[in-house]
């Protein structure tokens, strides 16, 4: 879709950064490239690829985006002094564009109790980091953090000064997700009218959903001058997280009439966005609710009598936008034990799934072994045995062997035989049910005894031959480590799962990664 260049909504992906900050997200540095590249495939004007001086891997794996995503901005988050912006210069420093995004907040609140610092040295904090950063690129970002919840006139006075010394967005935050729709259209309406030399900035927004008003806030400042949107694919962030991505989009593209009148659309290529939404969830182990909006299971399913009797006589009279629009196919696509690497590939392919001959190979191996225990292999089942293939970690730790017995009057009790480098390690366990005796045998085999935080199975697809996707989330030394199992028997799911997810934390250890700062807008 061609867009005007006055009617422009430029889409930020706050994914990489902001969405990482989920409470349990965790992505290696190779998940943050793939997904990075998917975002340019979506067709994201603006990837905020990390913050830097968090750490060393946040660094390495924004500099890493910069260096090999072209087609979007490379954006680096740094709050207002010399260090941070320093680093995030350096890190988007390979790319084709590159902007620094630098923050400080603004609110009476966060001013006396965070920074503890007046007005006047905010001021000078902020206008001091927009000149620096003016040093590594043209393109930069200013925002006021809690500007919902800071006094208009400071708004005007430090988003003027920011201008003067070059700034060239202007970022709105809703940081705690404190506005209503109504109140945030008219502050992005006054900044509009109020600011000198506004308009030539671009507006953004940057909205939470702590009251679930991130995607209401952000439409109502677009209809109100807004151009720039900061969002995450499937609402990913901090608490309650972001404002969606694919729904701000989508009420873009599916109410063109009503946007049409502040000439606002995007360039994002919409058959795109359930391909990297899924891929974003399997990645970060954050299962998407089956009533979310574009993007969970149900959102093109009907079931009501009426419903079903209107969708047969005419579609639009229950759905407003089609499944293929944001990349669904119309009919699912069953593959089988006689499929052969020809059909595999052409389906892989039709899914967008860009594959090496090495990781196609792999892809079909594990395909054929699924299709010998199940009938039939859905398009469900072949996106998560490719994630499962494709996404593996070092594997420090192997798992061999697993027997689990337990029943009705039985003590669940496992054996396990893990393999690390050229030693077998075998361990036996009893646990409250077969997939605690499991983890208690994984534990004692390896010597280490994580947290657990948290613990999921679900069925990819429907019926008794399901593939059953574990994914577990544990902890130490307050990292978090999320860990995936995919097999047609749920215990193997979750002991693969638990493996996982300590090679991750071992590949971790090895590295020498300490827990990052996390940087809130």
């Amino acid at each position: 879709m061609s867009v005007s260049k006055k009617g422009k909504i430029t889409i930020f992906d706050t994914t990489l950064r902001d969405g990482e900050q989920s409470p349990g997200a965790s992505l290696s540095i190779t998940e943050k490239l793939e997904i990075a590249q998917q975002l340019a495939v979506l067709g994201v004007d603006v990837i905020e690829a990390g913050f830097p001086v968090s750490s060393p891997a946040q660094f390495e794996a924004t500099r890493l985006v910069a260096e090999t995503v072209s087609g979007p901005v490379i954006a680096a988050l740094a709050r207002a002094n010399r260090n941070d912006i320093e680093a995030a210069g350096k890190a988007v420093g390979p790319a084709e564009n590159k902007r620094i995004h630098t923050f400080i907040a603004t609110s009476p609140i966060h001013m006396k109790y965070k920074l503890k610092k007046n007005s006047d040295e905010v001021l000078k904090m902020a206008v001091e980091a927009v000149r620096f950063a003016k040093s590594f690129t043209d393109d930069v970002e200013f925002s006021p953090e809690d500007a919902t919840r800071s006094e208009t006139s400071f708004l005007v006075e430090i988003l003027t000064a920011v201008i003067e010394a070059g700034a060239t967005t202007l970022n709105i935050p809703d940081t705690v997700g404190y506005i209503l729709p109504y109140e945030y259209g008219r502050i992005i309406a006054q900044l509009k009218s109020d600011v000198p030399g506004i308009e030539d900035c671009i507006i953004s927004t940057h909205c939470h959903n702590d009251l679930g008003m991130a995607v209401a806030n952000s439409l109502a400042g677009v209809r109100n001058g807004a151009r720039q949107v900061e969002c995450a694919l499937n609402g990913m962030g901090e608490r309650a997280g972001n404002a969606a991505l694919e729904e701000i989009v989508m009420a873009i593209h599916t109410r063109a009439d009503f946007f049409e009148k502040c000439g606002a659309q995007t360039n994002i290529n919409t058959k795109e966005i359930y391909r990297t939404s899924q891929l974003v969830s399997q990645l970060t182990g954050f299962v998407i609710q089956p009533n979310k909006a574009i993007v969970g299971k149900n959102a093109f399913a009907h079931e009501a009598g009426i419903h079903v009797d209107g969708i047969l006589k005419e579609r639009t009279t229950y759905e407003i936008m089609t499944a293929e629009t944001i990349g669904l196919v119309g009919s699912r696509m069953v593959l089988g034990r006689h499929t052969g690497r020809a059909g595999f590939t052409d389906r892989c392919r039709q899914l967008g799934f860009k594959l090496t001959d090495t990781e196609l190979e792999q892809a079909y191996q594990k395909f054929m072994e699924i299709a010998d225990k199940k009938k039939e292999v859905f398009d469900e089942d072949i996106a998560v045995i490719i994630n499962d293939e494709i996404h593996v970690v070092e594997q420090v730790y192997e798992l061999q062997y697993l027997h689990v017995a337990c029943g009705t009057g039985t003590l669940p009790t496992a054996s396990v035989k893990i393999r690390f480098k050229k030693e077998t390690m075998q361990a036996a366990a009893c646990g409250d049910g077969p997939v605690d005796a499991a983890y208690e045998a994984i534990r004692e085999a390896v010597g280490q005894s994580p947290k657990l935080e948290s613990y999921s199975i679900r069925a990819v697809t429907s019926g008794k031959e399901a593939l059953g996707e574990a994914t577990v989330k544990i902890t130490e030394d307050d990292r978090t480590y999320i860990g995936r199992g995919v097999s047609t028997d749920i215990i193997e799911a979750s002991a693969k799962a638990y493996i996982d997810a300590i090679n991750r934390m071992a590949v971790a250890k090895n590295q020498g990664q300490q827990p990052e700062v996390k940087a809130e807008l």
